[in-house]
């Protein structure tokens, strides 16, 4: 497998508008109707996911294997944030990102995420115990 370089930098963001179905008394994390931890984690993880994606040599794709999440503010119902993930460095198969989300002008999380580039069908193959 031949990995693709990333440089540091690269990025891309990705928008929710907060729901019910994101509170955190949707998802179990807690008992306030507010953007849930789980959620900002997933919403980071996109963003990741979305900086690669027209990158990646076909065949290939990235897991996350790692995050580090920290939720600073809450975000109500109907409020937009915007997760902005940073590339910021590649070492061999893993990329680190640094992800920001932000409800307007407020920080409400800063999470940083590891990524590893593999190849996705002999991935598939473990996973359902066929290699």
């Amino acid at each position: 497998m031949e990995l693709p370089e990333f440089a540091p930098g690269l990025g891309s963001r990705v928008e929710l508008t907060v729901t019910d179905a994101d509170t955190a008394q949707a998802l179990g994390s807690g008992d306030v109707p507010v953007l849930a931890t789980p959620r900002v984690l997933a919403l980071a993880e996109a963003a990741t996911v979305a900086a690669t994606a027209r990158q990646l040599p076909g065949g290939l794709t990235t897991v996350g294997t790692r995050a580090e999440v920290e939720h600073r503010a809450p975000t109500p119902v109907g409020h937009r944030v915007v997760a902005q993930a940073t590339l910021a460095r590649q070492d061999g198969r893993t990329l680190i990102f640094e992800v920001t989300v932000h409800d307007g002008a407020d920080l409400v999380a800063e999470v940083r995420v590891e990524r590893v580039v593999l190849d996705r069908r002999r991935f598939i193959a473990k996973a359902l115990g066929d290699e």
